[in-house]
Parts: structure tokens; sequence; C-alpha cells
């Protein structure tokens, strides 16, 4: 385990302009060692991965989204034609808001 000592972590945290607190500062030191171990430990297995290809998420995702083509669709008319009110080619549906 690195040794990380407070006045370490008080430095670190005036480099990154971060005010702490003495209790901050004793949890952080205490925390950093334990942290680092972690991410050593990541990267040894990530050594040890070989020729594995680094991914995003364990399963392979395809994009879904279609061209963007016009394509004939309804007319004003007949999107309205079922519609309860319709006024200037649009739907007419009750104020929710009052007046304004």
């Amino acid at each position: 385990m690195p040794d990380i000592t407070r006045d370490d972590v008080a430095h670190l945290a005036g480099l990154a302009r971060i005010q702490l607190d003495d209790a901050e500062l004793d949890r952080l030191a205490a925390e950093l060692p334990k942290i680092l171990d972690s991410v050593a430990t990541v990267t040894q297995a990530l050594e040890g991965a070989g020729d594995v290809t680094p991914m995003s998420h364990p399963t392979p995702l395809t994009n879904v989204f279609r061209e963007d083509v016009v394509r004939p669709s309804l007319s004003p008319e007949d999107a309205l034609a079922a519609a309860p009110a319709s006024e200037e080619q649009r739907f007419l549906v009750p104020k929710i808001l009052g007046e304004e």
C-alpha cells in the first residue's frame, strides 16, 4: 500500500484548489492508498488480459437509427379527418391554462 500522508493530501487539495477540513484530510489520507491499490489491481488485470480489445459494454450495441428519408405520409386533411375538432389545418383542443 503506497504511503500517502495527511500533508500529501493537503498538498493535492491545494493544487486542485479544494478546501478540506481536518476530518476530510484524515479520512482521505486513509482512503487514498486503498483507492490507489484498487487502481493498481485493475491495471494489473488489464495488463494480463493480452490482446483483449477494450470495450465500453459487455454486449455489442448496434445503432438502431434509420436513415432520414422523406416518405409518403398522411396529408393534413387525412390526419385531421378523425379529429373531434380542427381549425386552420390544426387539431383544436380545449384550453387548459385559462385565457392567457
